[in-house]
């Protein structure tokens, strides 16, 4: 509920700029985020300088970047940062007591179990009148990056690299990380207010000055011309995504405003506009919700940018990469022709961190315990539940579709253009149709919606599901786990 004018906006963070969100009427929780980011920004450019590799050494990185982000957790969220703190410690003695068999599975229940409990607790009880800060953004960044750790801390110690895939091969870690690693790869100032979530060993090859350098090395230099290995700059990349930020930033404030996505339950509006306008309506209202994660997670990949963390390698045309830790492909997000290819695009660190906790080793149903693991780590809001049980039923008949139809256009330009056009709206639609939920909340406001949408995409779903044969789904990453599981079942069994 906005508040009334004139209250007082109460927070557990600092107060320092309460007369800026006063002046530009933001709430100060958002004045605070948007500060701690642009000063994140500045002490990133001034870390990757005075405080690189050839000048500093791991320990005094791993400090300084712990240092700032704990201040900056307290700023923001106040004695709310207690929860951060807490959840952190209790998981490095998880880590450190566990046997190694069970680490990732007490990490897993005991992160996800206290954010639940967190979410709960901040929606039932704080929420309503009392306090108004929102401490879960950083609290389930944690959370992924615990769970990372412990999964692949699982997969370096007690697992055979034959049982492993070629991806949980090569980032798993070894050795238990010291306090000061832990502590560092959790809380660091260019990833604690925003993240996103990244791999340990990833943020150690970068404090410790491998990151880029071993990117680099997959290149043959010597027949591009060079004596030596270049030395990329990020400047340019952060540069191009503070622009991205700031458009993001002017949509926000002009578009998200004035096209809230409640009135499209509005009855007045539900009884003089006509069904197709209502979708019309229901995609701009969508695409009036977006700038606030568009400017959110490309500020955040700037700073990780800025302090020279994020480098991806080089791509054929011989251009650095940095979106190592992006979080999405705008171009990619608005062009989608299938549902798959969006969620692919659309908050990506979190989806590999899915990937990697649950899809990749859940023994069954694989699609829909990855959907319900993500509606969990969202919160508890009803509408989330609505839109993650949607998008289960969506895209499986996506890919139905996709598998029994796609052929039949593949055979000329015009068959291919035109299956382009009409699978780009009807995913477009249906993103639209599956995510208000998630922008609604609540239960009444979400019935009414499906109901003046006349549950068409649902319907449409199921009937695509009776009708079209559905091809079981092969998952080949996951067979050289798998066949090295049972080949461990059957040499116990002898």
């Amino acid at each position: 509920m906005a508040e009334p004018p004139g209250a007082p906006h109460r927070t557990t963070g600092s107060t320092l700029l309460h007369p800026l969100s006063g002046l530009l009427g933001i709430p100060l929780d958002q004045i605070n985020f948007v500060a701690c980011q642009l000063f994140a920004l500045l002490a990133a450019f001034w870390f990757r300088i005075y405080l690189g590799p050839s000048h500093a050494s791991s320990a005094v990185r791993h400090a300084f970047a712990t240092l700032f982000g704990i201040y900056f957790a307290v700023f923001c969220f106040g004695w709310y940062s207690i929860h951060l703190f807490v959840l952190v410690m209790m998981n490095y003695g998880i880590m450190n007591m566990a046997s190694i068999p069970n680490i990732h599975r007490y990490s897993f229940a005991v992160a996800m179990g206290y954010l639940t409990l967190c979410h709960i607790s901040r929606i039932y009880i704080f929420h309503y009148g009392i306090l108004t800060t929102d401490f879960s953004g950083p609290l389930m960044i944690i959370t992924q990056k615990i769970t990372t750790l412990a999964c692949q801390l699982h997969d370096g110690i007690g697992r055979q690299a034959e049982e492993l895939t070629a991806e949980q091969n090569r980032l798993a870690v070894k050795t238990r990380p010291s306090l000061l690693e832990y502590l560092s790869y959790l809380l660091n100032f260019m990833s604690i207010i925003a993240g996103p979530c990244s791999n340990y060993k990833d943020y150690i090859a970068f404090i410790e000055g491998r990151h880029v350098h071993m990117k680099l090395l997959e290149v043959n230099w010597k027949q591009k011309g060079y004596d030596r290995l270049p030395d990329p700059s990020p400047t340019g990349a952060v540069m191009y995504k503070l622009c991205v930020t700031l458009v993001s930033l002017i949509l926000f404030l002009t578009l998200t405003k004035n096209f809230p996505m409640a009135y499209i339950i509005d009855n007045e509006f539900l009884d003089k506009t006509p069904f197709l306008s209502r979708l019309g309506y229901l995609y701009v209202v969508t695409q009036a919700a977006k700038p606030k994660y568009y400017f959110a997670w490309t500020l955040a990949d700037a700073v990780n940018n800025a302090a020279g963390y994020g480098f991806s390698g080089v791509d054929e045309k011989g251009t650095f990469r940095w979106d190592l830790l992006s979080n999405l492909n705008i171009w990619n997000i608005e062009t989608a022709t299938s549902f798959k290819m969006y969620i692919e695009n659309w908050n990506i660190q979190t989806a590999a961190w899915l990937k990697r906790v649950c899809y990749d080793r859940a023994p069954w149903y694989p699609t829909a315990l990855t959907f319900i693991l993500s509606a969990l780590w969202h919160g508890i809001y009803p509408g989330y539940y609505f839109t993650f049980l949607t998008g289960i039923l969506i895209t499986l008949a996506a890919r139905a579709i996709r598998n029994n139809c796609r052929r039949y256009f593949l055979s000329s330009v015009p068959l291919k253009i035109a299956y382009d056009v009409v699978t780009w709206v009807a995913t477009q639609l249906a993103v639209c149709y599956t995510v208000a939920p998630f922008v609604m909340l609540a239960v009444e406001p979400t019935i009414k919606f499906y109901k003046s949408m006349y549950f068409h995409m649902h319907v449409l779903s199921i009937l695509v599901l009776l009708v079209l044969p559905i091809r079981p789904q092969a998952h080949s990453r996951r067979k050289p786990q798998d066949q090295a599981m049972q080949n461990s079942v059957k040499s116990k069994d002898k």
